[in-house]
């Protein structure tokens, strides 16, 4: 049957407005009679349904960004690193994003649809839902709200994360990151940004429906999440500059930050990490002069602290061609 272009039309005016109707609200019953019910997860199924009558434009098609020569020049440092073996049996994964040109961003991505553990870095979901439903008019960015967001961000705070989401709701989160605006939890990318737990023993919701995480993330979606924020695309342009105010100044000196402080201490840095066990993650924006680069690392090893820190010594130096490039980041943190 023929879709009507007015049809695909409003659809997308109704879906992409700030507060419109996700992805999870479209109603409970499948169609037995399409033939294509593929998930077991009905959010999934509602949105690959959607899709299938009215596809909408990624906001951030990294995926179609990818530069053959700057991934080339990736994989050779992580080689240089002995991280090869960490690649090939997926307990690293990476995303670099040169984002010099914002228009025509160059992309390296190795596993970057690799879903893990991510600990407190799928916080940033939580972050997008607040200013989501700050927009709709159903929160106020009052000191309060705004200091837990601060707080939950810079210091990774635990108990202003999790009464941040009971406040904005773990259900209201899950939408917006499965919503057609977003699409940054995607069963056709292997899923991405969830948080479906709070951040404490206790508060477990829903798990991710394709690898049963309680905070996950792939590198690859936690890039589009950053390069939406750079263009101004999540939520508003005014909001996007004041999420990305709460992602600057961090106040945990590890990681990326760490090793960043001593190879281009110069530079502006919008940044979210996560540790919890052998699981290491980290993200940020680097702006420094014209350049600029989005760099997320996902690692899942008692080393992987001491892998994201020479990682992102190479990536700084493959953006900004320093003679440090072929350097190593200390241990200590």
């Amino acid at each position: 049957m023929r879709i009507e272009p007015w049809i695909a039309f409003l659809a997308a005016l109704v879906l992409l407005a700030p507060g419109a109707v996700l992805a999870d609200d479209l109603g409970d019953d499948d169609d037995p009679s399409s033939g294509y019910e593929i998930f077991d997860d009905p959010r999934l199924q509602r949105q690959y349904d959607l899709d299938r009558i009215a596809p909408f434009e990624d906001q951030a098609p990294l995926w179609d960004y990818v530069d053959p020569k700057l991934e080339a020049l990736v994989l050779e440092e992580l080689g240089k690193q002995g991280l090869q073996n960490a690649v090939r049996r997926r307990k690293l994964a990476t995303v670099l994003v040169d984002i010099s040109n914002l228009k025509k961003p160059r992309v390296a991505s190795i596993n970057g649809d690799v879903m893990m553990y991510a600990a407190s870095l799928p916080k940033i979901a939580v972050l997008l839902g607040a200013f989501e439903k700050i927009a709709e008019g159903r929160m106020k960015l009052d000191a309060r709200t705004e200091q837990a967001l601060v707080d939950m961000i810079r210091v990774s705070s635990n108990t202003a994360a999790t009464a941040m989401m009971n406040e904005v709701g773990k259900d209201y989160i899950a939408r917006v990151l499965l919503s057609p605006r977003y699409r940054l939890y995607d069963p056709k990318h292997n899923g991405g940004l969830w948080v479906g737990k709070d951040y404490g023993k206790a508060g477990l919701w829903k798990r991710d429906p394709l690898h049963n995480l309680s905070h996950g993330a792939t590198a690859m979606q936690v890039a589009r999440y950053f390069y939406m924020l750079q263009r101004g695309r999540l939520v508003t342009p005014e909001y996007s500059a004041k999420m990305k105010e709460i992602l600057s100044n961090p106040g945990i000196y590890h990681k990326f930050v760490g090793a960043l402080a001593q190879v281009n201490p110069a530079a502006d840095l919008f940044r979210k990490s996560g540790s919890w066990r052998t699981y290491h993650s980290d993200s940020v924006i680097v702006e420094r002069g014209r350049r600029a680069y989005i760099a997320v690392a996902l690692s899942d090893s008692p080393e992987g602290k001491y892998w994201l820190k020479k990682i992102i010594v190479a990536f700084d130096g493959i953006i900004f061609g320093k003679s440090w490039l072929h350097q190593t980041a200390g241990r200590p943190d």
